[in-house]
């Protein structure tokens, strides 16, 4: 059954096996979110990118049980389990008998209010907030997993992959999100950058400043809960984008609250973090690492806006959104 024929049976209040008043429907590049009140519902999309493979229900299936598994370690109350959709009589029923034609991944659905980005509209996200968060992430990367399968991913070598396929996948959109001078400046600054710190990436991993980590660390990923912040959404369908530098993470953050307009709290996260972690040599990343996470950002809202669902104003949108994440990583690129 196809995708979109899923969330049409998804959208039904009676699908689900609790009662539902409404429905509310959200999207991303890669998923379909389901808000029903009490509970929230991923679906897969089944998409391809090279960096991940959604493309068939038994690999949907593996990666809702890593989802599930690997947000457990910062959101364990968020993320409940993995729900099979089976299909009775040629109808698609929730937890249903017989072989999964698609998989849910099952979570208490939180309040929208205190979500990163509506704490910061209301002005509320403040120094207080950001100090929170670093409680949470440096013993979080004290204890992440480190050393044997995970240093390879603070190598030149893996690092430099990750940047080359972003220019790769993103030189179809020179002239559409990213001029021409600003893809080249990017591209050549950063190779510039790992042929002059070769000694400080062999430092980081022999610090033990690699670890399996978040990999998309954004305040849309963040709730502010009264007392301690929860953290979600971690990257499940790549190891490569979910380990490496603790200092990928930290710079991701930094870059969405530079992004949004509160340099000061990027200040803040950072030198918090370095207070209490020690990581002196951080900063000598930072702005690689925001390079990188900018246009990271930059290529997914390209690869949003072509989706061929979306209507011709809201690619442009994304297109627009891809164009100022490609400023400001330039602008980043401008310090290495």
């Amino acid at each position: 059954m196809d995708h979109q024929t899923l969330v049409g049976v998804l959208m039904d209040p009676s699908f689900y096996a609790h009662p539902v008043d409404r429905v509310d429907y959200l999207q991303t590049h890669i998923s379909s979110i389901f808000l029903t009140g009490d509970y929230a519902y991923k679906l897969k999309k089944p998409v391809d990118f090279g960096f991940l493979d959604f493309t068939t229900p038994e690999k949907r299936r593996i990666n809702c049980e890593a989802e599930v598994e690997l947000n457990r370690r910062l959101a364990p109350a968020v993320y409940l389990r993995v729900a099979p959709i089976g299909l009775v009589d040629g109808k698609p029923v929730f937890d249903g008998p017989g072989e999964a034609i698609d998989s849910l991944v099952v979570m208490r659905q939180m309040d929208n209010d205190r979500l990163g980005p509506a704490v910061l509209a209301r002005g509320e996200l403040d120094e207080a907030k950001i100090d929170s968060l670093v409680e949470v992430l440096v013993p979080f990367y004290e204890s992440a997993r480190t050393g044997d399968g995970i240093d390879q991913y603070g190598t030149i070598e893996s690092v430099k992959f990750n940047t080359d396929e972003n220019f790769a996948q993103t030189e179809v959109f020179v002239g559409q999100a990213i001029t021409k001078q600003q893809f080249e400046e990017v591209r050549d600054r950063t190779n510039a950058f790992f042929e002059t710190n070769k000694g400080l990436f062999e430092r980081r991993i022999a610090q033990g400043r690699i670890r399996e980590s978040h990999g998309d660390l954004h305040l849309g990923n963040v709730f502010f809960e009264p007392g301690r912040p929860v953290i979600f959404d971690c990257i499940e369908f790549n190891e490569r984008f979910r380990c490496g530098d603790i200092a990928v993470d930290l710079a991701f953050l930094a870059m969405d609250l530079d992004f949004q307009g509160r340099p000061e709290l990027a200040q803040r996260l950072v030198g918090s973090y370095i207070e209490r972690s020690g990581d002196i040599e951080l900063r000598l990343l930072l702005d690689f690492y925001r390079t990188y996470r900018a246009y990271v950002r930059g290529k997914i809202a390209c690869f949003t806006s072509s989706d061929p669902a979306l209507e011709l104003r809201a690619k442009e949108q994304h297109l627009q959104l891809a164009s100022r994440y490609f400023s400001l990583a330039h602008a980043y690129a401008a310090n290495l």
